[in-house]
């Protein structure tokens, strides 16, 4: 409201300077990049791989209380709602740009629900080694250097052995075979991901593209919703967080200053985190066989990023 003074404004008033504009507020996006403080880049990716696969050990305790599609489809609901209220996606775009969204997320939902079908089977270091080969085979699959062909016996070498003689008392084959199926999902959702990233801003994309995912995953989820009580709610909750929202967060602060090379050798890691997170809050035991196969996988991951 204005309120008219008699004989115009006061002179002081009249020869003011327009104040400089107040500055815009930091969107959260922003505001998660910034988090970390003076932690070291290389040691938030950790945090965010180890957090990540504490969220997967979460997941595997669900399984046999609410099954593995309702553990999917809740955890790809969670999170993100989670991301939703991280990135606030504009939803007004062309119907080409919701065909690819839906896509992402089919995607999303078959490599997360074969993931979680898996940790059901095979032990989480297995599991997460043999996904491993979807983003390697894209990283090789454009090569055409002879010493990349060493990447692929070694990671074949790993995989070979995952399945072989020695691991056939202790590895579900099944289990094997719906990692290598949530490694394709990984491998196209990486593809896919390219096109949905130069649409969406930030992590927008992801964010709808998980909740296209769990609506995707309901069908199959919806018989067993009954079975979630107040205690596992809040284990899907955590499961949200520590799969989503917290590793997102930390990444998102290590990719301040990481170059690309170093983001890759890092993420070579993650087999490794993975069998340490199994053997240590699962108590899941592995051959030497299955830590050597493991071994060969992050070699042959660390190798190809150092020729990228």
């Amino acid at each position: 409201m204005s309120i008219d003074l008699p004989g115009g404004p006061p002179p002081a008033l009249a020869t003011l300077q327009p104040e400089p504009p107040a500055p815009a507020p930091e969107s959260t996006v922003a505001r998660v990049a910034r988090l970390g403080g003076g932690v070291p880049a290389p040691l938030l990716m950790v945090a965010a791989m180890l957090s990540f696969q504490l969220g997967a050990a979460v997941a595997t305790g669900l399984f046999s209380r609410v099954g593995v599609p309702t553990t999917a489809c809740l955890r790809l609901g969670v999170g993100g709602v989670l991301l939703v209220a991280i990135s606030r996606p504009n939803l007004r775009r062309p119907p080409s740009e919701l065909v690819w969204l839906v896509a992402f997320g089919a995607e999303l939902a078959v490599m997360n629900y074969a993931f979680y079908e898996a940790l059901a089977r095979i032990p989480l270091g297995v599991a997460v080694t043999v996904e491993f080969l979807g983003p390697l085979s894209v990283a090789l699959v454009h090569s055409r250097r002879l010493r990349d062909v060493l990447w692929v016996i070694l990671a074949g070498g790993g995989i070979a052995i995952f399945a072989g003689p020695s691991s056939q008392g202790s590895l579900d084959p099944a289990g094997i075979g719906l990692a290598v199926l949530a490694g394709a999902g990984w491998a196209s959702y990486i593809l896919t991901a390219q096109r949905v990233g130069r649409a969406w801003k930030g992590s927008q994309g992801l964010a709808c593209g998980m909740l296209v995912s769990a609506i995707l995953l309901t069908p199959v989820a919806v018989g067993s919703v009954g079975s979630v009580t107040a205690s596992s709610g809040v284990e899907i909750l955590a499961l949200g967080v520590l799969s989503t929202a917290l590793p997102f967060s930390l990444e998102m602060a290590a990719l301040r200053t990481l170059t690309a090379r170093a983001y890759g050798v890092l993420a070579s890691l993650e087999p490794a985190i993975a069998t340490v997170v199994g053997v240590v809050a699962l108590s899941q035991s592995l051959n030497p066989e299955d830590v050597l196969a493991t071994l060969l996988v992050v070699t042959a991951s660390v190798g190809a990023t150092f020729d990228t």
